[in-house]
């Protein structure tokens, strides 16, 4: 079961590094279910090489810079938003300029 959290500073929670170039920075997780809320930051040029479909729902706003979604040919900017339902196609993801993204997941 996901733990409720007080407000915290999340600059005590270290930055992991995901593949060359991308990080991740969980703030919380359910490991009954394997979902959780997370920061992605992709430094400018990271990319990933794989197409992503899961499960569970996401969903991702971007806070800072901008991506790119292969799949769906279009790049998206700071303030975008998008909820994916289970079984959706998407990725693989570049960023030119480097972005920084919320996600959550649930099912």
């Amino acid at each position: 079961m996901k733990k409720s959290i007080n407000w915290i500073n999340i600059d005590g929670i270290p930055w992991k590094v995901l593949k060359e170039g991308i990080y991740v920075k969980v703030l919380s997780s359910d490991p009954e279910t394997g979902t959780y809320t997370r920061l992605l930051k992709f430094d400018p040029g990271a990319r990933t090489s794989e197409v992503s479909i899961h499960n569970f729902w996401e969903e991702v706003f971007v806070l800072k810079g901008s991506i790119i979604d292969e799949t769906a040919g279009m790049q998206v900017r700071e303030g975008f938003y998008i909820c994916r339902e289970p079984g959706t196609k998407h990725g693989p993801f570049k960023s030119l300029d480097g972005c920084l993204l919320l996600e959550c997941t649930y099912r």
